[in-house]
């Protein structure tokens, strides 16, 4: 089924940030942004998982979760140790929605309407994980020009 490969990209990568956040030498470079880089590390983990809580979580989910977009981008010097909760949490509220979801449900529109366009559920979950692998390279490249 389509959402047993998607639970393993999803917990695959959700990893890899974790292991990309534990290799910062010191804690407060996730935060560090310089020139160009206007997203820090920190931010851009905040964003990850604001985002997938959301869609998968909120939206497909229905658990109640409610995002704050803004403060993905605004809050600053968030512990470590708090954005790997974060992180754990959200690969457990993937889980627990895609486990529920239908081969049905992946072939229906997704129930929000997010580009413009209807898209299939599957579609927009594969989309949801390349923005995380997106973001991911991100905080990659960041944290190798911060250190």
């Amino acid at each position: 089924m389509a959402t047993d490969s998607l639970k393993k990209l999803f917990d695959r990568d959700l990893d890899k940030l974790k292991d990309e956040l534990s290799k910062y030498k010191q804690e407060k470079s996730l935060w560090a942004v310089k020139k160009n880089i206007s997203n820090s590390a920190g931010n851009l983990t905040l964003h990850i998982t604001g985002n997938l809580n959301h869609f998968i979580g909120g939206v497909l989910g229905n658990n109640g979760y409610v995002r704050d977009r803004d403060a993905e981008f605004s809050n600053k010097d968030v512990p470590v140790s708090d954005l790997l909760q974060s992180i754990d949490e959200v690969k457990t509220t993937i889980y627990n929605t895609l486990e529920g979801i239908s081969e049905e449900q992946l072939r229906d529109n997704f129930p929000v309407n997010v580009f413009g366009y209807e898209m299939t559920t599957l579609f927009f979950l594969i989309h949801l994980h390349s923005h995380l692998t997106y973001h991911l390279g991100q905080i990659n490249y960041h944290r190798r020009l911060i250190a």
